[in-house]
């Protein structure tokens, strides 16, 4: 049968991800302190959006219903949630995990500039560096500029800048560096060599021996028997003196002396740096309880910022209006105004709706704490508010609730299940790490707990955890094992 071209028509149905339903979907994810960010700009940008404030219609998020003093969340679905509610994992790239991490919070900043190894008549005064928040990137770029290195160079340094944490150690692999920037990994490690002479001193080291390694040869106190020490640091932090001496060829006071010098080092050269202005949680929702026991769920109003748009002014405008593009130009701003509006008033209900959904079913926390949380997924809840699974993710994503027990991040509730020894209800792992480190807390000088003794515990109380699991989520609470506690123990650490 011969192929030949000819002209078809299919009807069919498709969602269409237009820049406001684009626009819609990153509002859920947005932090207040972002959300409040955004809607300034588009202030600027949209002559005919202006703030809702200075009457009694500002304590109500802009909506087609309620009364004037809140919202009635009971309603039905509204048109944009219907928009809001899809899955778009597939369809909007841009809106991938790349964004939701750009929406985390900025680290904590230490102005005092410590890290840069100054001594104290050095340091700027308190306005220069409250006005100037230099961060680890900005300071490691500007010695960068000025380190003389060819433009490949610098750029493989630009790269090498951006896999810096906030430590100021270099987490990334050189040979798949190399391969991205489709240059040697010889040339990588070169620049890398050339930065890690930058300030301050230890930076741009790989793990905390050749971060201790640079500072060490930085004060000329670097030799054969401290290396040796260096390549052992587990035995130091066990307390292996006797092994380290037989290692490092010294006796016990010039091991002590040794020990005392990398005590004397800066094993986070970075910290001394800030990610930006340091920024407060305010919670997105608040939980009160009732009189009757119940539990009340209220948005928090100021970290919703309210707009409107300026009907009058756009009725005024459009009359004057004669070229075709002034036209165009003013119903765009129309368009996106009125969605704007919809969106907020939207984000607030489905932030409020879902909030609702995590306190009733996590209402132990907060009567009695979190031993009494529930295993809990996106999907259950998703199921329960009759939404999708993504919407939900976004909606938990940097939003905060505030309660008698503390600030939670509304993820904190959405914890894995583990099963129960004797058939009964699952438990939470944030509910049985709890459990692992009020164990321990609670041993005795005469028993320290072991991980297969806290096992042991753990399933006469109904948990079925393996050893493994225990450790792991002993390790994730920053507590050393039984082993390194006896031992400090003894020492009287």
């Amino acid at each position: 049968m011969a192929m030949t071209p000819r002209l078809e028509m299919r009807q069919g149905q498709a969602l269409v991800m237009t820049p406001q339903l684009q626009q819609a979907i990153k509002l859920l994810q947005l932090s207040n302190v972002e959300l409040q960010e955004f809607v300034e700009g588009e202030l600027e940008r949209n002559p005919l959006l202006e703030r809702e404030e200075g009457s009694a219609e500002a304590q109500k998020p802009a909506s087609d219903s309620g009364d004037a003093q809140q919202l009635d969340f009971d309603t039905g679905v509204a048109p944009a949630e219907a928009a809001l509610d899809v899955s778009v994992a597939d369809m909007a790239p841009d809106l991938s995990a790349n964004e939701l991490s750009e929406a985390g919070a900025a680290p904590m900043t230490d102005w005092s500039k410590a890290g840069s190894g100054k001594g104290f008549d050095d340091l700027p005064g308190i306005e220069e560096t409250l006005a100037n928040d230099l961060t680890l990137a900005e300071h490691l770029d500007a010695q960068l500029t000025q380190a003389g290195l060819s433009p490949v160079e610098r750029l493989i340094g630009g790269v090498l800048i951006d896999a810096v944490d906030d430590w100021g150690y270099v987490r990334a692999d050189m040979r798949e560096l190399a391969r991205q920037m489709a240059c040697g990994e010889a040339d990588v490690l070169r620049v890398l060599g050339v930065m890690q002479g930058f300030e301050p001193v230890g930076v741009m080291a790989r793990d905390i021996a050749e971060c201790l390694t640079l500072q060490l040869k930085d004060r000329g106190r670097f030799d054969p028997a401290m290396e040796k020490l260096l390549g052992n640091l587990e035995l130091l932090g066990k307390g292996h003196f006797e092994r380290l001496q037989h290692i490092c060829e010294v006796d016990r006071d010039d091991l002590m002396e040794m020990v005392a010098e990398i005590r004397a080092l800066t094993p986070k050269p970075g910290a001394g740096f800030g990610g930006g202005a340091v920024q407060s949680v305010a919670p997105d929702v608040y939980i009160k309880q009732a009189p009757d026991g119940t539990w009340l769920v209220e948005l928090n109003t100021d970290t919703m910022p309210r707009v409107l748009m300026n009907q009058r002014y756009y009725a005024t405008v459009s009359k004057t209006a004669k070229r075709e593009e002034d036209k165009q130009f003013l119903t765009e701003c129309a368009a996106n105004a009125s969605w704007l509006v919809k969106s907020l008033d939207q984000r607030a209900r489905t932030i409020l709706k879902v909030a609702r959904e995590i306190v009733r079913q996590q209402d132990g926390f907060f009567d009695k704490g979190v031993a009494h949380l529930r295993p809990l997924n996106l999907k259950t809840v998703a199921a329960a508010i009759e939404m999708h699974e993504s919407t939900v993710s976004r909606v938990t994503s940097n939003k905060y609730l505030s309660c008698a027990r503390g600030v939670f991040e509304l993820k904190y509730f959405f914890t894995a299940s583990i099963n129960s020894s004797d058939g009964g209800e699952s438990h939470s792992a944030e509910a049985v790490r709890f459990e692992i480190k009020g164990l321990i807390d609670r041993e005795a000088e005469s028993e320290i707990l072991s991980d297969d003794r806290i096992v042991e515990i753990l399933r006469e109380k109904g948990i079925d955890i393996a050893r493994r699991t225990v450790a792991k989520y002993r390790e994730s609470l920053r507590i050393p094992s039984s082993v390194e506690r006896k031992r400090k123990l003894a020492h009287g650490l």
